[in-house]
């Protein structure tokens, strides 16, 4: 008898969904590792609530990334489902908010609360035919 015969049907689908979200968690941490320090990934302070300091602004920058990304993820599904193309829910359900390869983590920001809050126009989504100048 194969190995696989004695696994349970119901232990397959179980591992499917732990697999998957150890994946969300696996990516959430890399996430983090990005946004701390630039992907040193490093909490450098000597003391205990400086460390604790840091850590929850690492996770209210981790969530504002991850928020943005929702709104953004949200307005293209919506763009994409307007002009006739076949978005599905099984392919909206694997996205997610977890990518950060559009993020640059060096450097600093000024935040402007009020041109970015509820009800405000996102930017433009960039047009995919358009030819982009690499020379800026």
């Amino acid at each position: 008898m194969h190995l696989l015969a004695l696994v349970d049907p119901v232990d397959d689908t179980y591992r499917r969904v732990m697999n998957r979200q150890l994946t969300v968690q696996e990516s959430r941490h890399r996430l983090a590792r990005a946004i701390c320090h630039g992907g040193g990934g490093q909490i450098r302070q000597a003391y205990r609530e400086g460390q604790e300091d840091q850590l929850a602004t690492l996770g209210l920058v981790l969530k504002a990334v991850v928020l943005w990304n929702t709104r953004y993820l949200d307005a293209a599904v919506a763009q994409l489902r307007a002009g006739d193309h076949n978005i599905t829910d099984e392919d909206v359900a694997r996205l997610s908010p977890l990518k950060d390869r559009h993020i640059n983590f060096l450097g600093r920001y000024l935040f402007n609360i009020r041109a970015s809050g509820p009800g405000q126009d996102l930017r433009p989504f960039r047009d995919p035919a358009a030819v982009e100048d690499d020379e800026d």
